[in-house]
Protein backbone atom coordinates (compact mmCIF):
# COMPACT_ATOMS: atom_id res chain seq x y z
CA UNK A 1 0.00 0.00 0.00
CA UNK A 2 2.98 2.35 0.81
CA UNK A 3 4.13 2.08 -2.86
CA UNK A 4 0.29 2.97 -4.01
CA UNK A 5 0.37 6.38 -1.90
CA UNK A 6 4.45 7.28 -2.93
CA UNK A 7 2.80 6.54 -6.73
CA UNK A 8 -0.65 8.73 -6.15
CA UNK A 9 1.57 11.56 -4.40
CA UNK A 10 4.43 11.45 -7.55
CA UNK A 11 1.61 11.70 -9.85
CA UNK A 12 0.11 14.75 -7.90
CA UNK A 13 2.95 16.57 -8.34
CA UNK A 14 3.18 15.85 -12.02
CA UNK A 15 -0.10 16.65 -12.28
CA UNK A 16 0.33 20.06 -10.09
CA UNK A 17 3.74 21.43 -12.58
CA UNK A 18 1.83 20.51 -15.79
CA UNK A 19 0.56 24.21 -16.66
CA UNK A 20 3.52 25.95 -15.13
CA UNK A 21 5.08 26.23 -18.84
CA UNK A 22 2.23 27.91 -20.23
CA UNK A 23 3.43 31.29 -17.93
CA UNK A 24 6.55 31.23 -20.36
CA UNK A 25 4.94 30.70 -24.00
CA UNK A 26 5.46 33.80 -26.51
CA UNK A 27 2.56 35.41 -28.96
CA UNK A 28 -0.04 32.92 -28.31
CA UNK A 29 -3.21 33.53 -27.11
CA UNK A 30 -5.47 31.44 -24.77
CA UNK A 31 -6.72 29.44 -27.68
CA UNK A 32 -3.42 28.92 -29.52
CA UNK A 33 -1.98 27.75 -26.71
CA UNK A 34 -4.61 25.20 -25.10
CA UNK A 35 -5.79 23.57 -28.73
CA UNK A 36 -2.25 22.60 -29.11
CA UNK A 37 -2.24 21.38 -25.87
CA UNK A 38 -5.14 19.34 -26.05
CA UNK A 39 -4.15 17.96 -29.45
CA UNK A 40 -1.13 16.81 -28.36
CA UNK A 41 -1.76 15.11 -24.65
CA UNK A 42 -5.87 13.61 -25.59
CA UNK A 43 -4.34 12.26 -29.07
CA UNK A 44 -0.88 12.75 -29.97
CA UNK A 45 0.97 11.28 -26.88
CA UNK A 46 -1.82 8.79 -25.67
CA UNK A 47 -1.70 6.71 -29.59
CA UNK A 48 2.08 7.05 -29.63
CA UNK A 49 2.37 5.52 -25.67
CA UNK A 50 -0.22 3.11 -26.55
CA UNK A 51 0.61 1.38 -29.84
CA UNK A 52 4.26 1.57 -29.01
CA UNK A 53 3.97 0.37 -25.13
CA UNK A 54 0.91 -2.12 -25.28
CA UNK A 55 1.39 -5.96 -26.29
CA UNK A 56 -1.59 -6.83 -28.29
CA UNK A 57 -2.85 -3.91 -28.57
CA UNK A 58 -5.41 -3.66 -31.76
CA UNK A 59 -6.33 -7.31 -30.19
CA UNK A 60 -7.60 -5.34 -26.79
CA UNK A 61 -9.60 -3.03 -27.92
CA UNK A 62 -10.67 -4.74 -30.87
CA UNK A 63 -12.45 -7.60 -28.23
CA UNK A 64 -13.84 -4.92 -25.52
CA UNK A 65 -17.01 -5.26 -25.16
CA UNK A 66 -19.26 -2.85 -26.42
CA UNK A 67 -21.05 -2.28 -23.14
CA UNK A 68 -18.08 -0.90 -20.99
CA UNK A 69 -16.52 0.79 -24.20
CA UNK A 70 -19.63 3.10 -24.24
CA UNK A 71 -19.78 3.53 -20.53
CA UNK A 72 -15.83 4.66 -20.55
CA UNK A 73 -16.49 6.79 -23.50
CA UNK A 74 -19.71 8.84 -22.19
CA UNK A 75 -17.92 9.36 -18.76
CA UNK A 76 -14.36 10.25 -20.62
CA UNK A 77 -16.57 13.00 -22.48
CA UNK A 78 -17.84 14.59 -19.47
CA UNK A 79 -13.89 14.65 -18.07
CA UNK A 80 -12.73 16.17 -21.40
CA UNK A 81 -15.52 18.88 -20.92
CA UNK A 82 -14.42 19.52 -17.53
CA UNK A 83 -11.14 19.73 -18.29
CA UNK A 84 -11.57 22.28 -21.11
CA UNK A 85 -13.74 24.20 -18.63
CA UNK A 86 -10.89 24.13 -15.81
CA UNK A 87 -8.69 25.73 -18.34
CA UNK A 88 -11.15 28.47 -18.59
CA UNK A 89 -11.04 29.09 -15.19
CA UNK A 90 -7.45 29.75 -14.70
CA UNK A 91 -7.53 33.00 -17.21
CA UNK A 92 -10.23 34.36 -14.40
CA UNK A 93 -9.24 33.09 -10.73
CA UNK A 94 -5.35 32.17 -11.79
CA UNK A 95 -3.33 28.54 -11.05
CA UNK A 96 -3.80 28.33 -7.51
CA UNK A 97 -7.07 28.86 -6.68
CA UNK A 98 -8.01 27.31 -10.10
CA UNK A 99 -6.46 24.11 -9.25
CA UNK A 100 -7.71 24.16 -5.42
CA UNK A 101 -11.39 24.53 -6.39
CA UNK A 102 -11.34 22.33 -9.63
CA UNK A 103 -9.57 19.52 -7.82
CA UNK A 104 -11.30 19.68 -4.69
CA UNK A 105 -14.79 19.08 -6.51
CA UNK A 106 -12.90 16.37 -8.24
CA UNK A 107 -11.62 14.93 -4.89
CA UNK A 108 -15.35 15.12 -3.11
CA UNK A 109 -17.51 14.00 -6.03
CA UNK A 110 -14.54 11.82 -7.59
CA UNK A 111 -13.29 9.67 -4.84
CA UNK A 112 -16.93 8.59 -3.89
CA UNK A 113 -18.13 7.58 -7.64
CA UNK A 114 -15.67 4.19 -7.49
CA UNK A 115 -17.85 3.09 -4.64
CA UNK A 116 -21.10 2.70 -6.81
CA UNK A 117 -19.12 0.77 -9.45
CA UNK A 118 -17.43 -1.39 -7.01
CA UNK A 119 -19.42 -1.17 -3.79
CA UNK A 120 -18.82 -0.10 -0.45
CA UNK A 121 -16.30 -0.79 1.95
CA UNK A 122 -16.93 -1.87 5.45
CA UNK A 123 -18.90 0.82 7.61
CA UNK A 124 -15.57 1.85 9.88
CA UNK A 125 -13.64 2.94 6.85
CA UNK A 126 -16.10 4.28 5.20
CA UNK A 127 -16.34 6.31 8.19
CA UNK A 128 -13.22 7.22 8.24
CA UNK A 129 -12.97 7.94 4.28
CA UNK A 130 -15.87 10.02 4.04
CA UNK A 131 -14.76 12.61 7.44
CA UNK A 132 -11.00 12.79 5.84
CA UNK A 133 -13.56 14.12 2.05
CA UNK A 134 -15.64 16.04 4.87
CA UNK A 135 -12.25 17.66 6.10
CA UNK A 136 -11.21 18.44 2.54
CA UNK A 137 -14.21 20.18 1.87
CA UNK A 138 -13.53 22.74 4.51
CA UNK A 139 -10.41 23.47 2.35
CA UNK A 140 -12.39 24.11 -0.27
CA UNK A 141 -14.38 26.61 1.10
CA UNK A 142 -11.52 28.05 2.88
CA UNK A 143 -9.50 28.45 -0.72
CA UNK A 144 -12.71 30.20 -1.78
CA UNK A 145 -12.82 32.88 0.34
CA UNK A 146 -9.37 33.78 -0.24
CA UNK A 147 -9.74 34.07 -3.52
CA UNK A 148 -12.59 36.39 -3.01
CA UNK A 149 -10.36 38.66 -0.39
CA UNK A 150 -7.69 38.74 -3.31
CA UNK A 151 -9.96 39.75 -5.84
CA UNK A 152 -10.59 43.04 -4.04
CA UNK A 153 -7.19 43.61 -3.98
CA UNK A 154 -5.91 42.83 -7.86
CA UNK A 155 -9.37 44.44 -9.22
CA UNK A 156 -7.91 47.59 -7.88
CA UNK A 157 -4.66 47.35 -9.34
CA UNK A 158 -6.21 45.84 -12.69
CA UNK A 159 -7.94 49.04 -12.65
CA UNK A 160 -5.27 51.70 -11.47
CA UNK A 161 -3.46 50.02 -14.64
CA UNK A 162 -6.14 50.26 -17.05
CA UNK A 163 -6.31 46.24 -17.62
CA UNK A 164 -9.42 44.60 -17.21
CA UNK A 165 -9.47 41.35 -14.46
CA UNK A 166 -11.48 38.47 -15.43
CA UNK A 167 -14.35 37.82 -12.43
CA UNK A 168 -13.83 35.58 -9.77
CA UNK A 169 -17.59 34.76 -9.28
CA UNK A 170 -17.22 33.68 -13.05
CA UNK A 171 -13.83 31.54 -12.56
CA UNK A 172 -15.10 29.78 -9.63
CA UNK A 173 -18.34 28.87 -10.85
CA UNK A 174 -16.93 27.39 -13.91
CA UNK A 175 -13.95 25.24 -11.82
CA UNK A 176 -16.76 24.05 -9.40
CA UNK A 177 -19.11 22.70 -12.59
CA UNK A 178 -15.90 21.50 -14.36
CA UNK A 179 -14.90 20.17 -11.77
CA UNK A 180 -17.83 17.87 -11.24
CA UNK A 181 -18.19 16.42 -14.82
CA UNK A 182 -14.14 16.12 -14.78
CA UNK A 183 -15.32 13.24 -12.25
CA UNK A 184 -15.98 11.05 -15.23
CA UNK A 185 -12.76 10.17 -15.51
CA UNK A 186 -12.96 8.02 -11.91
CA UNK A 187 -15.93 6.29 -13.22
CA UNK A 188 -14.64 5.68 -16.97
CA UNK A 189 -11.04 4.18 -14.67
CA UNK A 190 -13.45 2.06 -12.24
CA UNK A 191 -15.63 0.51 -15.14
CA UNK A 192 -12.83 -0.28 -17.57
CA UNK A 193 -9.55 -1.48 -15.59
CA UNK A 194 -10.94 -4.73 -14.97
CA UNK A 195 -11.35 -5.77 -18.42
CA UNK A 196 -8.30 -3.87 -19.15
CA UNK A 197 -5.80 -5.79 -17.31
CA UNK A 198 -7.28 -9.27 -17.74
CA UNK A 199 -6.22 -8.74 -21.33
CA UNK A 200 -3.69 -6.68 -20.58
CA UNK A 201 -2.40 -9.76 -18.68
CA UNK A 202 -3.23 -12.09 -21.28
CA UNK A 203 -1.10 -10.69 -23.90
CA UNK A 204 1.98 -10.99 -21.56
CA UNK A 205 2.40 -7.24 -20.70
CA UNK A 206 3.81 -6.17 -17.48
CA UNK A 207 1.33 -5.12 -14.46
CA UNK A 208 1.98 -1.14 -15.29
CA UNK A 209 0.86 -1.19 -18.53
CA UNK A 210 -2.53 -1.53 -17.58
CA UNK A 211 -2.75 2.00 -17.01
CA UNK A 212 -1.27 2.75 -20.20
CA UNK A 213 -4.35 0.91 -21.51
CA UNK A 214 -6.90 2.56 -19.44
CA UNK A 215 -5.40 5.94 -20.75
CA UNK A 216 -6.27 5.26 -24.29
CA UNK A 217 -10.32 4.97 -24.46
CA UNK A 218 -10.11 7.83 -21.43
CA UNK A 219 -8.06 10.81 -23.59
CA UNK A 220 -9.68 9.54 -27.07
CA UNK A 221 -13.06 10.40 -26.08
CA UNK A 222 -12.09 13.31 -23.93
CA UNK A 223 -10.47 14.99 -26.62
CA UNK A 224 -13.67 14.94 -29.02
CA UNK A 225 -14.84 17.46 -27.18
CA UNK A 226 -11.97 19.97 -26.75
CA UNK A 227 -11.21 19.39 -30.47
CA UNK A 228 -14.49 20.53 -31.59
CA UNK A 229 -14.19 23.82 -28.92
CA UNK A 230 -10.83 24.78 -29.88
CA UNK A 231 -11.66 24.70 -33.46
CA UNK A 232 -14.56 26.61 -32.92
CA UNK A 233 -12.26 29.33 -30.85
CA UNK A 234 -9.63 29.66 -33.48
CA UNK A 235 -12.45 30.64 -36.19
CA UNK A 236 -14.27 32.71 -34.14
CA UNK A 237 -11.33 34.39 -32.46
CA UNK A 238 -9.23 34.66 -35.56
CA UNK A 239 -6.34 32.92 -33.59
CA UNK A 240 -5.10 30.75 -35.81
CA UNK A 241 -2.85 33.13 -37.29
CA UNK A 242 -1.01 34.00 -33.94
CA UNK A 243 0.55 29.99 -34.77
CA UNK A 244 2.46 32.12 -37.42
CA UNK A 245 5.18 33.43 -34.79
CA UNK A 246 8.99 32.66 -34.67
CA UNK A 247 8.35 31.36 -30.99
CA UNK A 248 6.19 28.77 -32.52
CA UNK A 249 9.38 26.33 -31.60
CA UNK A 250 9.41 27.44 -28.07
CA UNK A 251 5.87 27.06 -27.69
CA UNK A 252 5.87 23.81 -29.35
CA UNK A 253 8.63 22.72 -26.75
CA UNK A 254 6.65 24.46 -23.81
CA UNK A 255 3.67 22.95 -24.77
CA UNK A 256 4.63 19.59 -25.04
CA UNK A 257 5.89 18.81 -22.06
CA UNK A 258 2.95 19.79 -20.40
CA UNK A 259 0.86 17.47 -22.52
CA UNK A 260 3.55 14.47 -21.56
CA UNK A 261 2.99 15.54 -17.66
CA UNK A 262 -0.62 15.73 -18.09
CA UNK A 263 -0.34 12.10 -19.93
CA UNK A 264 1.91 10.50 -17.38
CA UNK A 265 -0.01 12.17 -14.24
CA UNK A 266 -3.17 10.17 -15.32
CA UNK A 267 -1.22 7.06 -16.38
CA UNK A 268 0.61 6.69 -13.30
CA UNK A 269 -2.49 7.44 -10.88
CA UNK A 270 -4.21 4.73 -12.62
CA UNK A 271 -1.57 2.27 -11.30
CA UNK A 272 -1.14 3.47 -7.97
CA UNK A 273 -5.16 3.08 -7.61
CA UNK A 274 -4.40 -0.56 -8.40
CA UNK A 275 -1.32 -0.79 -6.58
CA UNK A 276 -3.60 0.63 -3.20
CA UNK A 277 -6.30 -2.41 -3.08
CA UNK A 278 -9.46 -3.13 -2.73
CA UNK A 279 -10.25 1.00 -2.38
CA UNK A 280 -7.84 1.97 -4.86
CA UNK A 281 -9.50 3.96 -6.77
CA UNK A 282 -11.23 6.26 -4.10
CA UNK A 283 -7.88 6.69 -1.89
CA UNK A 284 -5.69 7.14 -4.78
CA UNK A 285 -7.80 9.45 -6.47
CA UNK A 286 -8.45 11.63 -3.16
CA UNK A 287 -3.70 11.34 -2.82
CA UNK A 288 -3.18 12.12 -6.09
CA UNK A 289 -5.85 15.02 -6.38
CA UNK A 290 -5.03 16.57 -3.35
CA UNK A 291 -1.06 16.51 -4.07
CA UNK A 292 -1.78 18.23 -7.03
CA UNK A 293 -3.38 21.21 -5.25
CA UNK A 294 -0.79 21.40 -2.64
CA UNK A 295 1.97 21.73 -5.85
CA UNK A 296 -0.62 23.98 -7.49
CA UNK A 297 -0.84 26.07 -4.80
CA UNK A 298 2.76 26.09 -4.64
CA UNK A 299 3.47 27.15 -7.95
CA UNK A 300 0.91 29.66 -7.85
CA UNK A 301 2.77 31.53 -4.94
CA UNK A 302 6.25 30.91 -6.49
CA UNK A 303 5.23 32.71 -9.37
CA UNK A 304 3.85 35.87 -7.35
CA UNK A 305 -0.04 34.91 -8.14
CA UNK A 306 -0.62 35.96 -4.59
CA UNK A 307 1.53 38.60 -3.96
CA UNK A 308 -0.64 41.62 -4.19
CA UNK A 309 -3.42 39.47 -1.56
CA UNK A 310 -3.95 40.79 1.58
CA UNK A 311 -2.41 38.64 4.68
CA UNK A 312 -5.97 37.77 5.68
CA UNK A 313 -6.60 36.07 1.97
CA UNK A 314 -2.95 34.33 2.59
CA UNK A 315 -4.25 32.56 5.92
CA UNK A 316 -7.31 31.67 4.45
CA UNK A 317 -5.64 29.93 1.77
CA UNK A 318 -2.72 28.37 4.10
CA UNK A 319 -5.73 27.04 6.19
CA UNK A 320 -7.67 25.45 3.28
CA UNK A 321 -4.26 23.83 2.09
CA UNK A 322 -3.71 22.72 5.87
CA UNK A 323 -7.62 21.24 5.92
CA UNK A 324 -7.14 19.49 2.73
CA UNK A 325 -3.51 18.04 3.50
CA UNK A 326 -5.38 16.70 7.13
CA UNK A 327 -8.09 15.20 5.53
CA UNK A 328 -6.28 13.07 3.00
CA UNK A 329 -4.03 12.02 5.89
CA UNK A 330 -7.46 10.63 7.55
CA UNK A 331 -8.63 9.25 3.98
CA UNK A 332 -5.45 7.09 3.85
CA UNK A 333 -5.47 6.09 7.67
CA UNK A 334 -8.81 4.92 6.90
CA UNK A 335 -7.78 2.53 3.60
CA UNK A 336 -5.80 1.04 5.70
CA UNK A 337 -8.41 -0.04 8.29
CA UNK A 338 -8.92 -3.93 8.45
Amino acid sequence: MAEGMFLAIFAGLMLGLYALPEKFTKDFKYENTWSLFFLLTMFVVPCVASATLINGFSDIFLKMPTEILIKMALASFLWGTGVMMWGKAINHIGLSLGFSLFIGTIILVGSLLPFIVEGFPPMDKLTLILTGLFVVLIGIFANGKAGYIRESFEKKIAKENGEEKGSMTTGILIAVIGGLLATGFSYANAVGRPYLHEASQAHGNAEWITAVAVMFPIFISGGVVMTAYFIGQLSTKKAWVHFNTPAFGKNFFLISIMAIFHYAASALFAFAAFKLGSSGNTVGYAIFNTSCVVTAISSGIFTGEWKNASSGARKFLYAGLACMVIGIVIVAFGNGVV
